[in-house]
């Protein structure tokens, strides 16, 4: 139990630092580490974390590391503290330091290139997660297809809210299925 809380600390502090974009540019990475590298769960298993994860208040990778520090440690609450601990940790300290140092750097034109560049990876992350998460689990026939695009739609042409979507894709995933 012990080797698995220090594996499930190392692995998402690791993903906590590296993370950078948010938690769907997170998304590849932790899916690398806990059903690729260690194995706590299985990709059908993954593919529902993140549907829970992006369904339950609060932020995407923070509620992935509580699911599977829970299900890594068979149902301990301890390995869920330590996984979001763990994830959380990187952030808090690189806020703290970039908080000391900003003001002093902000017009320094290194810094502003690293910022700069930092979008666009953080975009490519962002796409990789999106293409990751379509696979045979997600889009088992036509209808779930229908689905996607529909919301896409709905999004991108109507600028339809992000609620009205979820409640919509509800209804129409009760009706298809």
């Amino acid at each position: 139990m012990l080797s698995t809380l220090i594996q499930l600390f190392i692995t998402f502090f690791k993903i906590g630092l590296f993370g950078f974009g948010g938690g769907y540019a997170m998304l590849s990475m932790i899916q690398y580490e806990v059903v690729e590298a260690h194995q706590w769960v299985d990709i059908k298993e993954f593919t529902d974390i993140v549907a829970i994860s992006q369904s339950t208040p609060g932020p995407i990778a923070i509620n992935c590391a509580t699911y599977i520090g829970y299900t890594a440690t068979g149902g301990n609450i301890l390995g869920s503290t330590v996984a979001t601990f763990a994830v959380c940790l990187p952030s808090i300290i690189i806020m703290l330091i970039v908080c000391k140092f900003f003001l002093a750097f902000r017009k320094n034109k290194y810094f502003s290139a690293a910022l700069k560049g930092m979008m666009p990876a953080a975009i490519g992350l962002v796409a990789a997660a999106a293409l990751m998460l379509m696979n045979s689990h997600n889009f088992v026939d036509y209808k779930s297809v229908i689905i996607c695009i529909t919301a896409f739609i709905l999004a991108y042409f109507f600028k339809a809210g992000i609620i009205k979507i979820i409640v919509f894709a509800g209804i129409l995933g009760y009706v298809l299925f």
